[in-house]
């Protein structure tokens, strides 16, 4: 349960600190700090537990069915990455606090940042393989948020959808490669995966597995060739990028890497594929960061080529090499915070980070400069700090590794140490020198708090790099026996063993380093440089930005070709491929296409005649009046209707009708949008012969498709070899859903969770029509009746006597009709309580209502309805929705299975004995959705069209509704 607590607590302080207003940074970063410190205070709880063997664990049904169970877990690798993420977490919330600007939506920074977080926590907790990934997508979508937080800015923007991009369809890769290694490991749960490796590498699948792993890993991680997206995303404010690019966002590639390593490495497959990338990261990463002018493109460019240091360690495959990934990965997190920090401060006291005007801030700035010297120390490798042990760690396992033969590690390993002292030498190089007077604003120390983490960062470093054993040593290896169980190796973190070629191969990048800087600094003027040498075509932005290009044009090519604006193109597309697809799937015509021939009905097939006659009736006379089409189409639903009563389906035979009967009232209300299609003097001219061709092709192709379709349905239902599901339900209905009903029982208990999605799908589509209407209006001659036709039809619209009397009539029929609303919803509640044993449930109950309303409205008009009634659509959906999720929820709260549904037995003085079922709630909830979203789609129809259309003089508003179009005017 702790584990819990710790991984909800951020994501509490989200929605906290999203509903906090605005204009205050004070009360936002209160509660994410408090949220913070608890998370983080209960991890360190943890340690003396973890540090003895035990593994805290908890354990929640999800899909038992599918052997998936959320499960939190938390070793000594999860606790380290744990302390990790809150614990500079933290700190950048304290830095963020003066960092952002009051006319920022401060309280959105930190909601997404702490969801953020959350997401990270469940990503390092999570001990199922596909409850990782739901968190690892996760992570991509807040550091969307994040990295755009700046929305007004294009480059944020950018920065934001190609860092999206690239993680997402990495992440789509690692789904992929999760669901084969469950497969090869038969679980899906952690444990049981990580204790599979002999089996998992031994698989056939097992290369095409670690790609598609890789490949999620790699392109969060920013490896190449995807490490193009991480500069960019330096658009983010400054606590953003530290925190994401220090311990969290790319450190959940490493992580990932870590976690699975007992399982897929070991392989020289698992070597080259990360070998190569880390490689080719790592010198391209620090190459191009000696030649950049933005402070944080700089750390940037730093951050990716220690993640390919890193990504090394881990291809390299040895224990010690797993020790120096952990121990490095913690390093630098520590460092590269402090140091992103440290920019932040240098661009909000001075108003720019182009070290092309930046020098001489140690004189304005003592204490920042020498903070961000020690950290950049930290990250060259200086003795005497974090940096020095791990990397020169680092030179030691390339040597074991590659030996005498494979002497190219080490030279790319010493390579790499000497442009990380370069580029460590250029950054600290603004604070050198003569002060510059020029600057956007006078540089001055930041708030004391502001400067705050950074210096406990930086002690961090001196502590680690001057007393290694005493600070990490257990930590270290307690996350290493987290991974490597039994073969965990023995590891001294002392800070001297003597003169060894690790050690001289320190000293010569540091040595060679200094030397280097000055020399490049003499022939390219560094200090002026914004072009990288040699290498500036290789740019991996462009090569996105044209691949997605690519895409668009693509895109709009096939648009082109296939699509039109036009409806009557795209039915016909849709109609032959009616009939084409039927007929290749079938193959050729065999005897069971046609119905045989002692089952043949005639009163049936009398009743599908009428049904046909119907269909191509109504396809006929939408040419010349919509409303006759609109009749003649609720002539074939009827057929449908009784159709289902045929094959003893009351169920859809009840839903049927009650569609088509609100669906006509909506098209009625919608025909009002349609402009005129023929005036009068043209119903009984000829077409011309071009009309009449493509009217007929039009027929034989819906004609055709329609007979194809219908032969290969019946097709499929008539073959007795096709398995059937029924009986499944119909044994379990009474049993495990308590109810006799059972397609009610299929709808709110065994498919409950499509159910749910299809009312959540209902809602949004009824509250995207309500926004597109309720701002929409329709152009004014397609919504006025001319009141020359109208007094040609109708003459009670100029005789005041006869509209007296036709007004007089309908106000009789609405009094009359309103008496129906107490009738209907008793009707409505009849059907819904017997929905569980009888034909019934909450969606036809929510139909039967919806019409009730639906008369009402038809009758008197929606302003007396709205305030008689006092219907609001939106509340009635909220509310179905909530019921919906209460009842799931409320299965958890047992430990079920989400929305497992249990029935109990009451006994009542009154009423005796009844059975209520907690479906009972969620089918409640199907219930107000229908009515709602119904109501509303209606609300925002017939507003329009009363605000929109213009009443004749002397007329009610309620007759206008309920008065026919006139028959000059066909809609």
């Amino acid at each position: 349960m702790l584990l819990l607590v710790i991984l909800l607590l951020p994501f509490a302080a989200a929605t906290v600190s999203a509903f906090l207003p605005g204009g205050s940074r004070d009360r936002p970063a209160a509660v994410a700090g408090i949220a913070t410190l608890a998370a983080l205070l209960l991890t360190i709880t943890q340690f003396g537990a973890i540090n003895a063997g035990i593994v805290p664990q908890v354990r929640y049904a999800w899909l038992p069915a599918f052997g998936l169970d959320i499960i939190l877990r938390m070793d000594g690798l999860a606790w380290v990455f744990t302390v990790l993420v809150l614990g500079i977490g933290l700190l950048v919330l304290l830095y963020a606090r003066y960092y952002m600007s009051r006319r920022d939506p401060v309280h959105r920074f930190y909601a997404y940042v702490m969801a953020f977080m959350g997401a990270m926590l469940g990503v390092v907790l999570s001990g199922n393989l596909i409850q990782l990934v739901v968190f690892w997508e996760l992570t991509s979508a807040t550091s969307f948020l994040l990295i755009g937080y700046w929305q007004q800015r294009n480059d944020a923007r950018r920065g934001a959808r190609m860092a999206f991009t690239v993680t997402t369809v990495g992440g789509l890769c690692l789904l992929a490669g999760m669901l084969l290694l469950g497969h090869i490991a038969g679980s899906y749960e952690l444990e049981q995966v990580l204790a599979s490796g002999k089996l998992i590498r031994a698989h056939d699948w097992y290369l095409p597995t670690l790609i598609l792993v890789a490949l999620g890993a790699l392109t969060k991680s920013a490896q190449f060739p995807f490490h193009f997206w991480l500069p960019h995303a330096m658009a983010a404010p400054t606590p953003v990028s530290s925190y994401l690019h220090s311990a969290t966002m790319v450190k959940a590639g490493i992580f990932l890497l870590i976690r699975l390593w007992p399982a897929l490495a070991g392989t020289p497959e698992w070597s080259w594929i990360l070998g190569t990338a880390g490689v080719c990261t790592l010198l391209l990463g620090s190459w191009f960061a000696i030649f950049q002018y933005d402070m944080k493109g700089l750390l940037a460019y730093s951050t990716i080529s220690h993640l390919g240091l890193i990504t090394v360690l881990i291809s390299i495959g040895t224990p010690s090499s797993v020790v120096a990934a952990i121990f490095h990965t913690v390093n630098h997190a520590i460092f590269k915070a402090s140091l992103f920090m440290a920019v932040g401060i240098v661009d909000h006291e001075t108003g720019t980070r182009d070290m092309r005007v930046l020098r001489g801030l140690r004189r304005a700035m003592p204490h920042t400069a020498a903070l961000a010297v020690v950290a950049s120390a930290a990250m060259a490798g200086v003795p005497f700090m974090n940096g020095f042990l791990s990397k020169e760690m680092f030179f030691a396992e390339t040597m074991v590794v590659g030996g005498s033969d494979n002497w190219w590690m080490s030279v790319a390993a010493f390579v790499m140490g000497l442009f990380s002292v370069i580029y460590s030498l250029r950054f600290i190089s603004v604070f050198f020198g003569p002060l510059a007077h020029d600057l956007p604003e006078a540089p001055h120390e930041p708030p004391r708090w502001m400067r705050a983490p950074i210096e406990c960062l930086v002690l961090l470093c001196i502590l680690v790099g001057v007393l290694p054993e005493r600070v990490v040593g257990d930590i270290l290896a307690m996350a290493t026996r987290a991974v490597l169980g039994r073969d965990a190796p023995a590891f001294d973190l002392a800070i001297w063993h003597g003169v060894n070629l690790p050690l001289l191969m320190s000293v010569f990048a540091l040595a060679g380093g200094v030397a280097c800087y000055l020399l490049l600094k003499k022939r390219f003027g560094l200090a002026q440089r914004d072009r990288v040498p040699i290498l500036h075509h290789i740019k991996g932005a462009q090569l996105y930005e044209t691949t997605m290009l690519g895409l668009s044009l693509g895109a709009a090519w096939l648009v082109r070709l296939a699509g039109t604006r036009r409806l009557q193109p795209q039915l016909q597309i849709l109609m032959a491929a009616f009939v084409v697809v039927p007929l290749l799937l079938a193959g050729p015509l065999v005897p069971w296409l046609l119905p045989p021939p002692e089952g043949f009905d005639p009163l049936f097939a009398l009743l599908w005649l009428v049904g046909a006659g119907c269909a191509v009736a109504a396809a006929y006379q939408a040419k010349y009046h919509r409303l006759a089409a609109l009749a003649l189409v609720g002539g074939t639903g009827l057929a449908t209707c009784v159709t289902f009563l045929w094959l003893s389906a009351p169920d859809l035979a009840l839903t049927q009708l009650m569609v088509e009967t609100v669906t006509t009232v909506l098209i009625l209300l919608g025909l009002r949008w349609l402009p005129p299609r023929f005036r009068p003097a043209h119903l009984f001219t000829r077409a011309p012969a071009s009309t009449q061709l493509r009217r007929t092709r039009d027929v034989a192709i819906a004609v055709t498709g329609g007979l194809a379709l219908a032969a290969f349905s019946y097709a499929v239902l008539s073959r007795p070899s096709v398995p059937s599901i029924s009986g499944f339900f119909v044994e379990r209905a009474l049993r495990e859903g308590g109810g006799a009903n059972v397609v009610n029982v299929l709808l709110v208990d065994f498919r409950g969770f499509d159910t749910m999605g299809e009312i959540t799908v209902l809602s949004a589509v009824a509250l995207t029509v309500y926004a597109l209407l309720r701002r929409f209006r329709p152009a004014p001659e397609s919504i006025r009746i001319p009141m020359q036709q109208a007094n040609d039809v109708d003459p009670a619209i100029t005789q005041k006597p006869a509209q007296q009397a036709t007004s007089g009539y309908l106000m009789i029929q609405a009094v009359y009709l309103r008496f129906l609303l107490p009738v209907m919803g008793v009707i409505a509640v009849y059907f819904f309580m017997r929905g569980h044993n009888l034909p019934g449930g909450g969606f036809v109950a929510g139909l039967i209502f919806a019409t009730t309303l639906i008369v009402q409205y038809m009758v008197a008009g929606t302003d007396w309805v709205e305030s008689h009634l006092r219907l609001r659509p939106h509340r009635w959906i909220g509310g179905g929705l909530l019921c919906a999720c209460a009842t799931g929820l409320g299965a958890w709260l047992f430990n079920y299975p989400f929305l497992t549904s249990h029935t109990a037995h009451v006994t009542l003085p009154l009423l005796g004995a009844l059975h209520v079922p907690s479906a009972f709630v969620f089918d409640m909830g199907v219930f107000l959705v229908v009515v709602g979203t119904t109501m509303l789609i209606l609300v925002a129809l017939a507003h329009q069209s009363l605000r929109s259309r213009r009443v004749p003089p002397g007329l009610s508003r309620a007759a206008a509704v309920a008065n026919i179009p006139p028959a000059k005017e066909i809609r």
